[in-house]
């Protein structure tokens, strides 16, 4: 199968969200560079009955890196974002577009100092991908990204044409990021309690979500999100009607004695709440609790 288009890409952080585009690349026959700080020969997902395989192998060296690249896929975790800009510079000319596959609101931001010169696009992921204890990644749902409408977009769009990946080039992209962050924000209670998606049936968490995501809903909105009334309860039902054993990504590194990404997605509602003069009590206990167990001390 020949590639879907003559777009040269690379993917930097080939962990559950990056092994999802990088088989989606693979599968229409688009090659690409994959990139990370673990060398293995290759990348494995699982789509129910299905497993695609990567051939790689993953590089781990950014100064051996000896071309740029049209389109680069960030997909390592918001805390390695420092320690990936060697790959940045490797890998980006002035029209390179910079596709960040990170949780939170603040990507443009956080990016763009590492790569001054070229074009960041902000991502929304839509899909659930776990990686899994051998190293393969399993995909729990259909692969869907969301994108501001920019002329860089349209270069990720045409770099995913014809893959399992569906791209939506949105005009209020805004609002599409927060609502996306709504729904990891009250997924760090399961970081909290160490506990999966079957946790939202409990009444007495269900309310509790609900009196978070409606605290959280207040802020996005003064910060320009156009998100109404139902959102808080659709993404409570959505949990409710998960697999009770339905992951998240902050859980995993829970487990795993990561950092947690708590300040991008729980943290940056009570900081740009303050700027507006929004109380957010919820926040103030939830947010030190999840700095703890990720910093510590202790």
């Amino acid at each position: 199968m020949s590639p879907a288009t003559d777009i040269t890409i690379a993917i930097v952080g080939p962990g559950a969200i990056g092994t999802t585009i990088a088989a989606a690349l693979h599968e229409v026959g688009h090659p690409q560079l994959l990139c990370g700080r673990t060398p293995r020969d290759q990348l494995t997902l699982h789509d129910g009955d299905r497993r695609v395989i990567v051939p790689g192998p993953v590089q781990t060296e950014p100064d051996r890196i000896d071309r740029k690249v049209d389109l680069v896929f960030l997909a390592v975790k918001a805390t390695q974002t420092e320690t990936a800009s060697g790959w940045l510079a490797a890998l980006c000319r002035p029209d390179t577009a910079v596709c960040v596959l990170q949780n939170g609101v603040e990507q443009l931001e956080a990016v763009a100092k590492h790569v001054p010169r070229a074009r960041v696009v902000p991502a929304v992921v839509w899909f659930p991908a776990q990686a899994q204890a051998d190293g393969s990644v399993r995909l729990r749902g259909e692969a869907r990204l969301s994108l501001p409408d920019s002329p860089a977009s349209r270069v990720v769009a045409e770099g995913l044409r014809g893959t399992r990946c569906a791209v939506e080039i949105t005009a209020d992209f805004p609002s599409v990021a927060w609502r996306k962050l709504l729904q990891n924000a009250v997924a760090g209670l399961m970081a909290l309690t160490h506990r999966r998606a079957g946790m939202f049936v409990r009444p007495d968490i269900a309310e509790l979500s609900l009196a978070y995501l409606r605290e959280c809903l207040t802020v996005a909105r003064a910060e320009g999100a156009n998100l109404g009334d139902e959102v808080p309860q659709e993404i409570l039902a959505k949990l409710q009607a998960a697999s009770a054993d339905l992951s998240t990504s902050i859980l995993t590194d829970r487990e795993a004695g990561r950092p947690l990404e708590w300040d991008i997605r729980n943290g940056v509602v009570p900081r740009r709440a303050r700027a507006h003069g929004i109380p957010t009590p919820i926040s103030d206990i939830i947010v030190p609790l999840l700095a703890a167990a990720s910093d510590g001390p202790g």
